[in-house]
């Protein structure tokens, strides 16, 4: 039977934790292992994690100080990659889990794996809940209109359709993602690419957890960052893939529209327009906008500067 690990980071997290920790609990397939790592809270988080240690196989790992949502789930994979286990399985410390949830992904992955010989992703879907776990979707792909599947140069600009903690992934994979650079703009986006670029992933339809929207969420419907902080993040994660070129295989036609695409968001900083870049736009509008909803407002935003966006929409767009 295979090992399924499962992988969560929490931070200040006291007020949904229980409630995620139970439900981890109640899994009609019991994890194997569970790997918390503390991000240096300052809360009861840790205190909370050690009250689960007699109902579940849980190892704690807990930082000294904050290094960020990234840093504690990538050592978290880390440690993960040292144990015995088959299955890595993301959690985050505020959603809710359905009690089939790592059984189905288990049935799924096995299956999978019978006519595969390669590192395969699977992701499923969510039921969108408020903090008091009223519903407010029934789908989180619906709601954040996110496709199924993407292509590989829509991952590289920047663009993810996968939750972390609605996936999971085999060990062959995880020791494909590790190390997650610094400057990864998400975790799971580089999780999404590594998978794209060596392996197989599959969206499934199944709803998994209560996926929990609040003001404290590390990631949910929009960014918390202005125009320029995003620029910089994407251009820090752009030269990051640049330099891993020869880890993630990139071939003639990824590396060159890297280039062109981080050539474009530094030119973003000191002009008013980028018409330069038109026909560039144009021409890769499907990887740059794999959302087909409102593709030609985001096309012609794309051709504003910093300069003009500041003029015209104020300095915390």
């Amino acid at each position: 039977m295979a090992k399924i690990c499962v992988v969560m980071a929490t931070f200040n997290g006291e007020r949904y934790l229980p409630q995620m920790l139970d439900s981890l609990a109640a899994q009609k397939r019991p994890a194997d292992l569970v790997i918390a790592v503390d991000d240096g809270s300052s809360d009861g988080t840790k205190a909370i994690l050690e009250s689960y240690e007699q109902k579940l196989p849980l190892k704690i790992h807990a930082c000294m100080s904050n290094q960020g949502h990234n840093a504690a789930f990538s050592k978290g994979l880390e440690l993960a990659a040292q144990e015995d286990g088959d299955y890595i399985v993301l959690a985050d410390q505020d959603d809710v889990w359905l009690p089939e949830k790592l059984a189905i992904l288990e049935k799924k992955m096995e299956a999978v794996h019978q006519n595969l010989d390669i590192p395969v992703l699977i992701f499923g879907d969510a039921q969108v809940v408020a903090k008091d776990l009223s519903p407010i979707a029934n789908s989180w792909r619906k709601m954040a209109n996110l496709p199924t599947s993407i292509p590989v140069l829509a991952r590289l600009a920047g663009f993810n359709n996968i939750t972390g903690c609605l996936s999971i992934f085999d060990k062959a994979l995880l020791n494909k993602i590790l190390p997650i650079p610094a400057n990864a703009m998400v975790h799971d986006a580089w999780i999404g690419i590594i998978a794209a670029k060596f392996g197989k992933i599959l969206a499934i339809p199944d709803v998994l957890i209560q996926y929990r929207l609040h003001d404290s969420n590390a990631v949910g419907t929009g960014t918390h960052y202005s125009y320029d902080e995003t620029t910089q993040k994407q251009i820090c994660a752009v030269e990051t893939l640049l330099e891993d070129s020869d880890k993630l295989n990139l071939d003639v036609k990824e590396t060159k529209f890297l280039k062109v695409f981080c050539s474009y968001l530094k030119a973003r900083e000191g002009h008013y327009f980028l018409f330069a870049y038109t026909f560039w736009l144009w021409k890769h509008k499907k990887e740059l906008f794999p959302q087909n909803q409102g593709r030609t407002k985001k096309l012609l935003f794309s051709l504003l500067g910093a300069k003009a966006v500041h003029l015209f929409f104020g300095k915390n767009k």
